[in-house]
């Protein structure tokens, strides 16, 4: 591993350190997300707080801080398995931010964002997995999770030489949500336009 690879997979937990959800909670004055609604400082929980436009630019900005790591990465010449580092690198500043107390969120939208420099059509697979798994259940964490897990067999058939790094930020995610799995099974996971059950 070269003193660039260790540089960008540094450079992209910092950036995954930078808590989206919480700040622009703040300049909305809207209330910590960390301390409301299910807890988990991300998009869902915004806009159970806030609504849809905070909700969507914590979406954005949590996709992009898991692309431009992955992304500058590639064009650096770093190989498919070292982005696979870097991407994970960036979803863990995310769950375990540096500047945040280390209290992070479940990181489904950086993992996302690490993922789009494979192509658009991978991109584009991705989303469509999740709408379609949000709209026939209503569960963003089931959507989630079977995006992810999905995520794998799809880079297979795309680009297969970028199947272990995605297999490898699969897992990660997947593990984050063992919480909501076992809701899930109990029936006590909140869908997103539910009031009183813990989403996310």
């Amino acid at each position: 591993m070269t003193a660039l690879t260790l540089l960008m997979i540094t450079a992209a937990y910092l950036a995954g350190s930078i808590s989206s959800a919480v700040l622009i909670c703040k300049i909305f004055a809207l209330p910590d997300p960390r301390t409301q609604g299910s807890g988990n400082p991300g998009t869902t929980n915004v806009y159970r707080i806030g609504g849809r436009f905070p909700a969507l630019l914590t979406l954005l900005c949590d996709v992009l801080k898991g692309t431009i790591p992955v992304w500058g990465s590639y064009f650096l010449g770093i190989e498919p398995l070292y982005l696979g580092f870097i991407a994970i690198a960036a979803c863990l500043g995310h769950i375990y931010p540096l500047f945040f107390g280390f209290n992070g969120g479940k990181a489904v939208a950086t993992a996302l964002g690490t993922m789009l420099p494979i192509g658009l059509d991978l991109s584009g697979l991705l989303i469509a997995t999740w709408i379609a798994t949000v709209f026939i259940t209503g569960y963003s964490s089931l959507a989630a999770l079977v995006t992810v897990g999905l995520a794998p067999v799809f880079t297979w058939f795309i680009k297969p030489q970028y199947s272990i790094p995605v297999t490898m930020l699969s897992i990660l995610i997947i593990a984050r949500h063992r919480s909501n799995i076992i809701r899930l099974f109990k029936g006590e996971e909140g869908r997103i336009w539910d009031k009183g059950k813990t989403l996310e």
